[in-house]
């Protein structure tokens, strides 16, 4: 008899806040009450660490483990080194410290926000306040990135079909940059300078913090620009989200 758990695995914080937004938006989930949950952290947040909540669902004899990786590229090396450490696959696209975790149960991964509708729509739904004239604006979303070769070309992909969704979601011109490697000041000051645009800016993180509070308004120093900072969280639709991909990964499962 085959007994599913979930486990959702995001980054992590010092801040609670950063911690409780993820917690409020797992406690939301429609899953039937015989079907554990637990919200692990990659680091930082102690007690909670992946290796903690593969213990804990495997003490409730989980026989397999539904893993949400809660991380907005499939370009970020996390989750690379997570699907490592969970034997998803052999070795990792860039060496890692992260060790095998300690596990019996078989592991089904599912995959980052990426590009997908909800998504778009949590992006626009932040923006939305800052539009006035939505003819003469552009909104730029703004992602982490990455430095590394292949990481790097999964992070362009995944916000670039992004954009063309938000575009098609809000009907307002969509461009995106990163802060790895830099193109955030260029990309604003084009559209702004170079075309006439109000540029928007969308934050492309889970929950506020030192990259929405601090980086990004470093980056956009001397331009014009909107920003409210309002990261993805909280939001119904990463609920949503989470749920869907439950149950794609419990179709699976049962194959």
């Amino acid at each position: 008899m085959r007994s599913p758990g979930i486990l959702v695995i995001s980054h992590g914080s010092k801040e609670p806040y950063w911690v409780e937004q993820v917690d409020q938006a797992v406690a939301k989930l429609h899953l039937p009450k015989d079907i554990p949950v637990e919200v692990s952290f990659l680091e930082t947040v102690k007690g909670r660490l992946i290796q903690d909540g593969i213990d804990h669902l495997e003490a409730l004899d989980v026989t397999d483990l539904l893993v949400i990786p809660m991380f907005m590229s499939s370009g970020s090396t996390h989750v690379d080194e997570i699907s490592y450490a969970l034997g998803v696959k052999d070795a990792p696209d860039k060496e890692t410290d992260l060790k095998p975790f300690r596990r019996k149960a078989r592991v089904h991964f599912g995959s980052p926000l990426d590009d997908g509708e909800d998504v778009a729509h949590m992006v626009w739904d932040k923006v939305r306040p800052l539009s006035v004239d939505p003819a003469k604006e552009v909104i730029l979303l703004v992602g982490h990135g990455s430095v590394h070769n292949g990481f790097l070309q999964r992070w362009e992909q995944g916000i670039s079909s992004l954009a063309r969704t938000v575009q098609v979601v809000s009907g307002i011109r969509t461009d995106y940059a990163l802060l790895n490697p830099e193109s955030v000041h260029d990309k604003a000051a084009y559209w702004n300078q170079e075309r006439g645009h109000d540029v928007m800016v969308a934050p492309l993180f889970l929950s506020s913090g030192y990259f929405t509070s601090r980086v990004i308004p470093k980056r956009l120093e001397g331009l014009e620009y909107r920003y409210s900072g309002e990261p993805l969280l909280p939001h119904p639709l990463l609920t949503t989200w989470i749920d869907r991909q439950i149950c794609e990964l419990m179709q699976g499962m049962q194959k």
